[in-house]
């Protein structure tokens, strides 16, 4: 196990490309650190680089305390996870696994009792003699983690491992992994695109967008205290609702409608009342937002929306509304913004709500959840 220090990382490539600028991060002893972003927001290329599968530009990125940039993959002492898997087609499951220990020179009987230890933790120790086209997507996945595992390296490397396995089996091997990493108490550092899987499996989440760092923390810190409108509208799923309104006597004000702010808010974010008389973009998450029918107390506040569409997930129901309110981007550039000229908000109802398309309603607010981010800089507020 290692420490890996990022000091000042940047990836410039040969167009003066940024793909990194100015990473600095550390991921403990143990820990279980995700990367996570939109496309092409440098998340992979700074796996590489870790890796040793991309130069460094500038900066400094030890492992283990030891200085590592000028180092070889293969003197890296790390293992890493591809979400292609990279089988050996032509190998069993057991060569596939003691590949890398055979290059190692260590004798059959170390090797089989190693592959052995390894099969029978992932659950593979009845498909030893299997060839990786006779297994599922799920399997050769944990083909390819005793293949990294094997060698007990200081650090686990994943670049999405998960990205072409279907939905259920993502589900199960999210879980798997996560686990897996608690058992072995391996540093490792998991690149993935699906804030789901970041929220589900990380100690910490690193959100990078731009090849810049944005925020880290645990999943709660980002979900709870987003530091900026990015990592508001990237985190959570459907996204938050993000609007824009004017802060004044102790409401959010709006053409058709207020919402009155708590004291609990203005406590916990003690700038909002140098705003006061301002703009502000205000956001709220679809899952603090219930149909007021079925709700009651103080805490709720409600403005009119007009259904545009449901969607059925028979545990809870996905409802698109409009409300007479202008939506802002977040700037992520995988979202889909725009919902459609008839729907500005997406609410998390519970099952038994009978709301209904074309129907106008209260929706209830749950006011103390309100986020505020500055127009200019973006930042929270």
């Amino acid at each position: 196990m290692a420490e890996v220090v990022l000091d000042k990382i940047c990836k410039i490539f040969g167009n003066k490309f940024h793909a990194i600028k100015d990473l600095s991060l550390t991921i403990n002893d143990g820990e279980f650190l995700i990367l996570v972003g939109p496309s092409g927001c440098g998340k992979s290329t700074a796996l590489r680089m870790i890796a040793g599968l991309e130069e460094i530009s500038s900066g400094t990125l030890s492992i283990g305390g030891e200085n590592v940039e000028d180092l070889a993959p293969k003197d890296r002492d790390i293992a890493m996870v591809f979400q292609n898997y990279a089988l050996y087609p032509h190998m069993t499951v057991f060569d596939n696994i003691a590949f890398s220990l055979k290059l190692a020179g260590k004798s059959k009987a170390e090797r089989t009792k190693r592959v052995h230890e390894i099969a029978k933790t992932l659950q593979l120790h009845t498909l030893l003699d299997s060839k990786p086209a006779a297994l599922s997507g799920g399997q050769r996945q944990r083909v390819a983690m005793g293949r990294a595992m094997v060698r007990e390296p200081a650090a686990f490397l994943m670049d999405e491992p998960l990205s072409n396995l279907d939905a259920k089996l993502r589900v199960q091997m999210r879980a798997e992994i996560a686990s897996l990493q608690r058992q072995l108490g391996v540093t490792t550092i998991y690149v993935t695109h699906d804030q789901t899987e970041a929220l589900t499996m990380g100690d910490r989440v690193a959100v990078l967008k731009g090849g810049v760092l944005q925020q880290v923390g645990t999943p709660k810190t980002l979900y709870d205290q987003p530091v900026n409108l990015f990592v508001a509208g990237f985190i959570g799923s459907p996204s938050m609702n993000l609007f824009e309104g004017r802060l004044q006597n102790g409401a959010i004000r709006l053409p058709a409608f207020s919402i009155p702010v708590p004291t609990s808010v203005f406590e916990r974010s003690p700038n909002l009342k140098a705003i006061e008389g301002n703009p502000v973009i205000f956001g709220i998450r679809p899952e603090d937002l219930y149909d007021s029918k079925l709700e009651s107390g103080s805490r709720y506040a409600t403005i009119p929306a007009k259904v545009n569409s449901i969607e059925e997930l028979g545990y809870e129901r996905i409802a698109h509304l409009n409300i007479d309110a202008v939506r802002i981007d977040s700037g992520d550039p995988d979202a889909v913004e725009d919902l459609g000229a008839a729907a500005n908000a997406v609410a998390k109802f519970e099952a038994v709500s009978a709301i209904r398309p074309g129907e106008s309603i209260d929706l209830a607010i749950e006011t103390a959840k309100l986020h505020f981010f500055d127009p200019q800089t973006h930042l929270a507020i």
